[in-house]
């Protein structure tokens, strides 16, 4: 399962076009939740406060479900976009 960082959250929600309130309605985490994860930054990758387990995952479904998918950590960094390319 990947593991969120708040710089893959905000570019998930921006990749979706939700706001907060909206991630949080899409995933059943709560609004205060992705506000405070949101606004800390990474620390060589991990980030300094951590999702719990299910938080995380429930996450990373409504991601998913939004037609995104996560790139894992290959030398590159780890990264988050678009399942099926977009015409244009």
């Amino acid at each position: 399962m990947t593991e969120l960082t708040p710089e893959m959250c905000r570019a998930g929600r921006a990749l979706a076009r939700m706001d907060q309130k909206g991630l949080s309605e899409a995933s059943g985490v709560p609004l205060p939740t992705i506000k405070a994860f949101e606004t800390v930054r990474s620390v060589d990758g991990k980030p300094s406060r951590r999702l719990t387990t299910l938080n995380n995952r429930a996450l990373v479904e409504a991601f998913e479900r939004a037609g995104l998918e996560f790139i894992a950590e290959n030398g590159g960094g780890a990264g988050i976009r678009f399942r099926e390319r977009k015409a244009l």
